[in-house]
């Protein structure tokens, strides 16, 4: 198989656009472009459980299976018409998710409901966008009847995959899609809210596809490896549409697969030479956590120039375990690339140079409290990790949440963002969409901005550094702390603790003084012999120590229990609701 080098839509391999994606008119026309330029280059790969290919579509192949499932789902659905997509791990999504593009239906992936779960999330976002059709596989119908039973009476029409269809001409007779028409409903995670549908548009897609193009300097060379869940922006806009974009091979494993066997991922990131793979935090985390020395002496992790981590706080001791583990196995340190995102830009925001390696800084704990940034002493440091910059056509601001002035360098306030990434909106909610996306900055004239809910700051040289979530901060006696800060000081008193799996917040008692509390699961091998006194008491001291505060209450829930969103992000408001009607998971308790 032999790619080329050359940016996608260029001849000669010099870039004239503009930063906006602006060669191609929609994803539809992108894909097409692909199966004419690039029929016979394989486009997606699956990996089994094992990390052994399982299917494969080149792009030609992807473009008629698209447009005859098009053509299939145009008889019973029009244009305009919101699609679910409820599928496993596969290469029948991409498929199916293309399809609704080409026939002008509106894909809204969304993940496939656990089988003991309440309705919850599945239901608000059902209810929210009124689709007429519900996809997914045969296998997944026949394994798993209780995802079409939870449908039953809400609306939707089934439609099982089948290879048939796949194989009818493809005559589809609606007009082609155009920049500013609907591509996707994608939902948002819930970590502090509610789902709501942003609006993205095939020009968001495009533009953010080329911001990340650039940021990432990637090419037709440039393969990826991705676990993240395709429902997921990380996983969709950043893997499954940017190799699109590239015209470059995509490997996708299924997110059971990397959590169950996470050297699996760097497996076929060495069996396939791959340049970029992307992941949250913990990802890294869990990679050193089950790496073993006999089972990685030939791992050759040299091909990896660009390892993207985003999605939640990005934490310097996990960088440096990865890079010390992984350095003897040829992974460059410089190729860690912390980034920020977020759905309602589509998904980009901001990204360093790609070779440059992590931003770190130190700095005062009790000034950045405050809403500033100092240097850092012996007894008053805090380490932080740099998200990068303003990607190419975009705006980034630090507005203070509560005036909507903007903040100068190293102050830390609201992170606000303009620019052909940002999106439309959320799905018929006129309130949410002024309230979010049409903010203005005090005193100064012009476009509209989105405000992300993001605290963060830039600093002299534009870096931009995310602390917390507006909603997650944490309050006491005046001073800001933020949860995920704490959350790390208690995961390193002792291993019994896992890593990214606890929530710190705060409930008034009886009397209406602020207590803080910290719910925290425990390692597996650890549930039936932790020293609850013992760790509580280690706890409160370090957290005195690093934040000088008293942990009121702790808990210990059993492994996997912490409620979290798709994206691994913990959900500290559902934590809290659960902590307060008791029904936690739990192991031991101390105030």
């Amino acid at each position: 198989m032999r790619f080329s080098d050359k940016p996608p839509g260029s001849d000669d391999g010099r870039d004239r656009r503009d930063g906006t994606g602006a060669a191609f008119t929609s994803i539809v026309d992108l894909l097409r472009r692909r199966a004419v330029e690039q029929p016979h280059d394989r486009a997606y790969v699956f990996l089994s459980d094992r990390g052994a290919e399982q299917a494969a579509l080149t792009f030609a192949e992807l473009h008629r299976r698209a447009h005859a499932l098009a053509a299939s789902l145009l008889r019973r659905a029009q244009p305009g018409d919101r699609a679910l997509l409820l599928f496993p791990s596969g290469l029948d999504f991409v498929v199916a998710f293309l399809a609704c593009l080409a026939g002008r239906l509106i894909p809204v992936p969304i993940m496939l409901p656990r089988r003991a779960s309440g309705r919850g999330a599945t239901e608000a976002i059902t209810v929210d966008c009124a689709p007429r059709l519900a996809l997914t596989t045969r296998a997944m119908a026949d394994a798993r009847p209780d995802v079409i039973e939870r449908f039953r009476g809400a609306g939707p029409e089934w439609v099982i995959l089948d290879p048939a269809d796949e194989l009818a001409a493809a005559d589809i007779s609606v007009p082609a899609a155009g920049r500013d028409d609907i591509a996707l409903l994608q939902y948002t995670s819930g970590s502090t809210a509610d789902p709501k549908g942003v609006v993205v548009t095939h020009g968001n897609v495009l533009a953010n596809s080329d911001m990340i193009r650039r940021a990432f300097a990637g090419t037709r060379a440039s393969a990826f490896v991705s676990w993240v869940p395709h429902y997921h922006d990380m996983g969709l806009i950043l893997n499954i549409m940017q190799t699109l974009y590239l015209g470059t091979l995509c490997v996708l494993i299924a997110p059971a697969t990397f959590v169950h066997r996470p050297l699996t991922w760097l497996r076929a990131i060495h069996a396939f030479r791959a340049e970029i793979a992307t992941g949250p935090n913990f990802a890294y985390d869990l990679c050193v956590q089950r790496f073993r020395p006999d089972q990685m002496r030939d791992l050759d992790l040299s091909c990896w120039k660009l390892a993207l981590n985003g999605a939640e706080p990005v934490r310097q001791d996990t960088i440096d375990r990865f890079v010390a583990t992984f350095t003897p196995h040829g992974f460059a340190p410089n190729a860690i690339y912390p980034a920020y995102g977020l759905a309602e830009a589509t998904l980009l925001v901001s990204g360093g140079r790609r070779d440059a390696g992590a931003v770190g800084r130190q700095v005062s704990r009790s000034a950045l409290a405050g809403g500033h940034v100092a240097a850092a002493t012996p007894d008053d440091c805090q380490s932080l990790v740099g998200c990068g910059q303003t990607l190419v056509g975009e705006r980034i601001a630090i507005v203070d949440p509560q005036t909507c002035q903007r903040l100068a360098a190293n102050r830390v306030g609201e992170i606000w963002v303009d620019g052909p990434n940002v999106t439309k909106g959320y799905w018929q909610n006129a309130e949410a969409t002024a309230a979010t996306f049409q903010a203005r900055i005090a005193g100064e004239a012009g476009q509209s901005w989105l405000r992300t809910g993001d605290l963060g700051f830039l600093d002299d040289d534009g870096e931009l550094f995310v602390t917390g979530r507006i909603k997650d901060v944490i309050i006491i006696r005046g001073m800001n702390h933020y949860p995920q800060d704490i959350e790390n000081t208690v995961q390193c008193v002792h291993p019994a603790l896992s890593r990214n799996c606890g929530a710190a917040f705060v409930a008034e008692d009886a009397d209406g003084r602020e207590r803080l509390v910290i719910v925290q699961e425990v390692e597996r091998t650890f549930r039936h012999q932790i020293d609850a006194s013992g760790l509580v008491a280690s706890i409160r001291e370090a957290v005195v120590e690093e934040h000088e505060i008293n942990v009121d209450e702790m808990v210990f829930i059993a492994p996997g229990t912490l409620p979290k969103t798709t994206s691994g992000k913990v959900q500290r408001r559902l934590t809290r609701r659960l902590w307060t009607d008791g029904t936690l998971d739990q192991l031991a308790w101390a105030r």
